[in-house]
């Protein structure tokens, strides 16, 4: 019978002409020369290229690996050898071996050697090791050496095929051949060693068409084998199968029997002459080359002929030899472990007839079948007897030793009882395939067709192409393998007895209540073996599982390909077997198989009696299948892992059980978990704790604020803050309110800048400290840098809005506070306030912190005050210079421009504008003198303030103290035009910029500031130039106004809360033209800059007022005062050296109002001496008095 091995092309590279081929021993890489010059290394598995390098532009007639180098050895016809790193293509040594063309080279298997033949006639030897030198040179044929080949029995011999007809065979260290093969006719082009069996032979090809075989112990030749029509180019024994595989310029490449030396097959790629066969050990993998590019084809099948039966006697067939080994022979104390490679013992049965391709023992193990070259033959397993034999494409057995059958052809199928023939049938689709089992099953183009082993019929037919059947020992299950999935299915057989026995249901396809389908899986199996109920099998991803229960449990992860021999329940363990014929184990409790199969059965109570028999270190293994099956609180109590436990506790709630495991574990992950779950089940205090033990501030930080626990927050941000949780410390901070401590918080992580724009945003008042630490901080790296950051108190021009900051930031601080989560629905949101509206009312309790240097929040709120007048009449607003500059008060125009006011007098100008180099130079006397007078002044104004609280003027007593207060920190301290529209709103004087300033310095000092200490003490004529009745007429005249006497001219406390300077408002109206005087510039008066000291705000609340003995009477709704809307005022800066060198604008109203108050005596006058016909009180003014 022919050879019967399957022939498939696994790659095809199109290229230009292939002078050589080589697999990779341990990657699957093939590696090719070509006549262009270049070389090309493929996966033969992903059919990629891998790399490809140039390395001439003349022939490369050889290429080859060296594995245990990661080279790639190449001789070209430039007459160099070169070496390559395969995994960088470097080019690591290059020297010129031959003076001609390289033919052929042959790396050493365990030798630094390299062997290279030429068309200089010589073979020379190289070694790597002494740098590439060569040891010696074989000289002996007459004509191109084209071949050589190492002896693989011997690797000291090699040899050599030349065109001069010979082949010669030298030995390593001899200068001269061993001897010469003669026999061909003409050139010899390639030969091969035989490395199978104990044969000595070896193997020509030649130009006269001719094949021959050499026994080189007798130097005769054994075999010719005719058949190419054109010269023979290169030839190979196959190191694993039973073929010679010969390649020819006719095409062609033949399959010759190694043992017959029939010819098995001739294929033909149509890729024109065939110059190169390469064959590898251990595989079944054969690449060729051609003109037009390269194959690589597979023959037979890759499981190796293996077999092993149910005591552990494993048989297997090494070319055709049949060697046993004994599994108990490896002893009961024999440590295994879990694929390592099992040390047997091997016996050598004997040499086989036929060559074996698969070996089966029967169900009972007592014989083994062999099949190949389509014949079987049956031994007996103990001595290899000849039990029967046969022609046969295909053998399968019964589920009873005692039956088997056939497939002679794709037409009949023959079974067989007690080794002879009992029937004979032809399926009606053919018989492609046959599968053993408890059903005979037969495979056709129509599907899977299962037949009775008895009556032959058919049971059922089951439109599936099928690669495997695996029965179960009870013959209940069975799984069909196919290309891409398994089926497991449940035969009843019940049903089928009654079917057959009423045949009733019997149909084309049999009996369709013959089969329950139970599962279909996405995963192909190579190998399988049922136990009990589980499937035990080998995947295409070379993974060991086994399928229980509608679920797949992984075994091990297997390095390489492995084929399953079966399961030896005495040792627990699963044996597999290799290509190379070796054996490994995998352990698998058979208690755990049972177990799994009662609970799949629902057979709880065997299950129960199972239990106690499973090793603790294998329940967790059992705990997971009882979890994927649903039944978490029996895995629960079954598990032994605690990290498994724990999850089970948390899946089903167990709070306790899962509380204990994380005590014993401390691990910060599984307190989080259990966090998790208390909090789902409300149990916060249980998860506040836990959250502790975890150190998740975040947690922490969440469960606090979520749970409106404002305590706990506070706690949590110390905490955070010792622990260097810097932002959860800050975020709880910033929760409860505390900006001082965030703002700490960022200066002592050194995040100044963070700090600066935070204060900058919350903490005003702490910017001008937080930019000083930041400008020291930065100008250690870069003082340019530094220098260039602004103070807001140097800068206050840069920093706008900062006085109504300041303003909200008070207001902040007094009306925020911890409030209860439950008022969430009653606090307006931020993104919906304006904080700075709703500080524009707030009467702050004490001095405001100014990081910068400005005047007062008045002057910003004056402005505002005036930018919303209406335009009508117009009032012009004169307000006392400050300690820092004088304000130039611009005249009203008038319709003669020429128009001068007269010239100050001499004490005018000795009072009102001294000269800062003539303040420096005033005498001791002088000071003295005005040092007396300012202690005078404040006596008085001290004995006098509960006086003045009660004796108000009547201008004061007809506004509000809001109105006033109002009024005074409206304005800043440069001229503002306001209309005649808001005239009604302030009592109408005219006072020069020298009369407030005496005013104010008689008055009681409010804020003890280095400023108001060094005001000049102002004459006592001052007092004279206070109030003028010119233009003063109003609605008013008639009206009854309280009698009082006028005290010493003071400002009331409650007008000037901030210590600034109040304004008034004169009506500007043009002067008539007799009165007419040169305008006069005033001089500045400026003293040195006192710095001042930081002080505590005071508390400046505002005293009750004494309401007047006599009330003014009521006036219409129309009359009362509108109260000015505050309006942000630029911040002015005032640079100290422009001061300085500016000359001081003339004060014409002053010098006016001096003359015109000349004759007033203040000392008798009386408020009924006023014109009240100039003074406009509306009704809401005066009823706020009454």
């Amino acid at each position: 019978m022919p050879l019967r091995l399957d022939i498939k092309r696994k790659l095809t590279a199109r290229s230009d002409r292939v002078k050589s081929v080589d697999l990779h021993p341990t990657e699957p890489w093939m590696v090719i020369s070509l006549y262009s010059g270049t070389v090309v290394v493929w996966n033969h598995e992903t059919q990629m290229m891998v790399k490809t390098f140039e390395v001439c532009e003349l022939p490369i007639r050889v290429a080859k690996f060296v594995a245990r180098k990661n080279w790639i050895i190449v001789g070209a016809d430039d007459m160099m050898i070169r070496v390559f790193n395969y995994n960088t293509l470097d080019c690591t040594h290059k020297f010129e071996a031959h003076v001609d063309y390289i033919r052929c080279l042959a790396v050493h298997p365990t030798a630094p050697y390299v062997l290279s033949c030429s068309d200089d006639m010589l073979i020379k030897l190289w070694d790597w090791d002494r740098k590439w030198a060569c040891t010696q040179v074989f000289e002996g044929h007459t004509h191109y050496v084209m071949e050589i080949v190492i002896n693989p029995k011997d690797n000291n011999q090699f040899a050599s095929a030349s065109l001069d007809r010979t082949v010669k065979v030298w030995q390593l260290g001899s200068k001269i051949p061993n001897f010469t093969l003669e026999g061909h006719e003409k050139g010899v082009n390639c030969i091969d060693y035989y490395s199978g069996g104990d044969k000595p032979y070896l193997i020509s090809g030649a130009d006269d068409h001719l094949i021959k075989i050499w026994d080189y112990q007798n130097k005769t030749c054994v075999q010719t084998l005719e058949g190419h029509t054109q010269n023979v180019s290169c030839i190979s024994f196959h190191p694993e199968l039973p073929i010679i595989l010969t390649g020819s310029e006719d095409g062609t490449v033949r399959v010759w029997h190694s043992n017959t030396y029939r010819l098995e097959s001739t294929l033909n790629y149509g890729m024109e002459r065939v110059w190169c066969i390469s064959s590898q050990t251990g595989s079944n993998s054969v690449a060729l080359g051609f003109d037009d590019g390269s194959i690589i084809i597979k023959f037979g099948r890759d499981e190796p002929a293996m077999s092993m039966d149910s005591s552990g006697k494993v048989i297997w067939a090494h070319h055709s030899e049949v060697q046993q080994a004994n599994l108990k022979a490896m002893g009961a104390g024999a440590e295994v472990q879990d694929g390592e490679k099992l040390l047997l013992g091997i016996k050598d049965m004997g040499s086989c007839e036929i060559y074996p391709q698969t070996i089966q023992h029967s169900p009972n193990g007592r014989f083994v079948v062999v099949c190949g070259d389509g014949e079987y033959i049956i031994y007996t397993a103990m001595a290899l007897r000849n039990k029967s034999y046969g022609s046969a494409q295909e053998f399968v057995w019964s589920h009873d030793s005692s039956q088997y059958a056939i497939k002679e052809n794709n037409v009949t199928v023959k079974i067989f009882k007690n080794f002879k023939q009992k029937t004979a049938f032809k399926p009606d689709f053919g018989a492609e395939g046959i599968f053993g089992g408890f059903l005979l099953g037969v495979r056709s183009s129509s599907g899977l067709a299962f037949y009775d082993w008895e009556s032959a019929e058919l049971i059922r037919r089951i439109e599936i192409q099928p690669k495997h059947v695996f029965w179960s020992d009870s013959g209940d299950l069975v799984c069909i393998a196919t290309s891409e999935s398994f089926f497991v299915l449940r035969y009843l057989s019940e049903k089928v007895a009654a079917a057959q026995e009423s045949k009733e249901e019997n149909t084309e396809d049999g009996i369709e209540s013959a089969f329950e389908v139970l599962g279909e899986i996405s995963e192909v199996v190579k190998t399988g073996v049922w136990v009990g109920d589980c499937f035990i099998y080998t995947s295409s991803l070379n993974r060991l599982n086994y399928y229980v229960g509608g679920e797949i449990i992984t075994i091990a992860h297997l390095d390489r390909t492995m084929y399953l021999l079966g399961y030896i329940p005495r040792d627990d363990r699963l044996y597999l077997g290799d290509k190379e014929l070796n054996v490994v184990s995998y352990s698998l409790l058979l208690s755990v198989l049972e177990y799994q199969t009662a609970v799949m059965r629902g057979d709880f109570s065997l299950a129960d009696k199972v239990l106690p028999t499973i090793s603790k270190e294998h329940r967790v293994r059992v705990a997971f299948f009882l979890e994927k099956q649903g039944f978490k609180k029996q895995a629960l109590a079954v598990s032994t892992d605690p990290e498994h436990k724990f999850e089970l506790a948390l899946q089903l709630g167990e709070v306790k059980m899962a509380y204990q495991l994380a005590l014993e574990a401390e691990s910060e992950e599984k307190w989080k978990q259990l966090a998790e779950l208390a909090t789902a089940n409300c149990q916060y205090g249980l998860a506040q704790e836990c959250l502790h033990h975890a150190q998740d501030y975040g947690g922490l930080l969440m469960l606090a604020s979520t749970s409106g626990n404002a305590s706990m927050v506070g706690k949590l941000a110390e905490g955070a803050e010792v622990d260097g949780k810097n932002n959860i410390a800050f975020l709880s901070y910033f929760l409860l309110g505390k900006l001082d401590k965030c703002l700490d918080l960022l200066i002592k992580t050194d995040r100044l800048p963070e700090a600066a724009f935070l204060a900058r945003t919350y903490l005003p008042s702490q910017v001008s400290r937080v930019v000083n630490l930041w400008k020291e901080s930065l100008s250690k790296v870069n003082q340019k840098a530094a220098d260039s950051l602004a103070d807001p108190g140097h800068y206050g021009n840069l920093f706008p809005g900062l006085q109504q900051a300041l303003l909200a930031e008070q207001y902040l601080r007094g009306a925020t506070g911890v409030r209860p989560a439950s008022d969430y629905p009653l606090v307006t949101p931020n993104e919906d306030r304006n904080v700075l509206e709703e500080a524009a009312g707030y009467e702050p309790n004490g001095e405001i912190t100014d990081p910068e240097e400005v005047k007062s929040l008045a002057e910003t709120l004056r402005v505002e005050a005036a930018s919303e007048a209406p335009p009508a009449e117009t009032y012009e607003l004169v307000e006392p210079a400050s300690l820092k500059q004088e304000l130039l008060l611009p005249v009203p125009p008038t319709d003669d421009d020429s128009a001068t006011p007269p010239p100050a007098t001499e004490d005018e100008e000795d009072e009102e504008h001294v000269d800062p180099k003539q303040t420096q130079s005033v005498s001791s006397e002088q000071e003295d003198e005005v040092k007396s007078e300012e202690e005078e002044s404040e006596e008085a104004s001290v004995s006098q303030e509960e006086d003045e609280l009660e004796s108000v003027s009547g201008a004061v007593q007809s506004g509000s103290r809001d109105d006033v207060r109002l009024f005074s920190e409206a304005l800043p301290a440069e001229t503002e035009i306001v209309t005649a529209a808001d005239a009604d709103r302030f009592i109408q004087t005219e006072s020069s910029v020298t009369d407030i300033q005496e005013t104010l310095s008689e008055a009681p000092p409010i804020l003890d500031s280095p400023q108001e200490a060094d005001l000049p003490e102002p004459s006592p004529s001052a007092t004279d130039k206070l109030i003028s009745f010119e233009h003063t007429t109003g609605p008013l005249l008639d009206l009854p106004i309280r009698e009082q006497a006028l005290p010493d001219t003071t400002i009331d406390p409650l007008l000037d809360l901030l210590g600034d300077l109040v304004p008034f408002l004169t009506l500007v109206s043009p002067p008539e033209p007799e009165q007419e005087e040169p305008e006069q510039e005033e001089p500045d008066l400026e003293e040195p800059e006192v710095e001042e000291p930081e002080q505590e705000e005071p508390d400046l609340e505002e005293p009750e007022l004494e309401e007047p003995a006599a009330a003014l009477p009521a006036t219409s709704e129309s009359d009362q005062p509108e109260i000015l809307p505050e309006v942000e005022a630029p911040e002015q800066e005032v640079d100290d050296e422009e001061e300085e060198q500016e000359e001081p604008p003339e004060d014409v109203d002053s010098d006016q109002d001096g003359e015109e108050l000349d004759d007033l005596d203040l000392d008798h006058f009386e408020l009924e001496d006023l014109d009240a016909s100039d003074i406009n009180l509306d009704d809401d003014f005066l009823n706020e008095l009454q």
